[in-house]
């Protein structure tokens, strides 16, 4: 299967490094015309710098904002134009207590992980729905389905976005729009790699077999009995917004390894 995004320009939120970075990276491979999106303007732009270098000739640029804001939202708007291919895969988590999290707490995640998507979606889907064509992802977790216990401001941010955007595939019916989520499961990403670091440092194992021993003990049904790559759950995401993919809407795909233990 050959997907090809040429002329189409796409925007990868939270996009300088870990999942967003190769999800970035897949589409650009495909012709797409990439848009990265990071807090500052130097993990911008050495995200922009690094993705040109490791694909010479792709059309890559990058926009700073903040999107745990309103005001950041629509700073990104602003400056991104018209879109074809919307990821929403910017997100904020961590472990912590329910009875010590705070509102305070529950508005950043509601914020960052919910009303970003909320907020690109309602100012860019218009023009995909004028077109005809258009892609959004959401990009999801495999505990909004397994909600952990101990992140639980995390995984219920994550439940609403399967509402979300199965609402939106819903409301754009018939527009040539998808919208969907992806799920992933445990990935070796740059957040999961900070988060291990205290326990590699303590036993002196590998990261990969520190992640192995936490999949164990904390995600058992994982099937492949390891944390995914960012580039197979990219590889996902990347076809969910390919023109093969025109009738995969409404969707909650997942891409856990097989933690959630069901067969729908």
């Amino acid at each position: 299967m050959k997907i090809d995004l040429s002329g189409k320009r796409a925007l990868v939120t939270a996009s300088t490094g870990g999942i967003g970075y190769s999800i970035a990276k897949g589409l650009a491979k495909t012709g797409a015309m990439v848009i990265i999106n990071g807090r500052s303007d130097k993990s911008v732009n050495d995200a922009v710098v690094r993705l040109q270098t490791e694909l010479p000739g792709a059309s890559i640029s990058g926009i700073a904002a903040d999107l745990g804001s309103a005001q950041g939202a629509a700073a990104l708007v602003s400056s991104a134009g018209e879109i074809d291919v919307l990821v929403n895969n910017a997100g904020i988590y961590s472990t912590q207590d329910f009875f010590e999290t705070n509102d305070e707490v529950w508005d950043q995640y509601w914020d960052t992980n919910v009303m970003s998507g909320v907020r690109l979606s309602r100012a860019l889907l218009p023009a995909m729905i004028e077109k005809g064509w258009g892609r959004v992802v959401f990009v999801a977790s495999e505990s909004a389905r397994n909600i952990p216990a101990d992140m639980i401001h995390y995984g219920v941010s994550k439940t609403a976005q399967l509402g979300l955007a199965r609402g939106l595939a819903k409301r754009v019916a018939g527009s040539g729009v998808t919208v969907n989520s992806v799920l992933p499961g445990p990935t070796l990403s740059d957040g999961v790699s900070r988060m291990m670091q205290a326990e590699v440092e303590r036993t002196g194992k590998s990261l990969e077999a520190v992640v192995v021993d936490f999949i164990k003990e904390h995600r058992p049904t994982s099937i492949i009995q390891r944390a995914a790559t960012t580039e197979e759950v990219a590889n996902l995401i990347v076809y969910v917004c390919s023109p093969q993919a025109s009738a995969t809407t409404g969707a909650s795909l997942r891409v856990d390894g097989g933690v959630v233990d069901d067969i729908v």
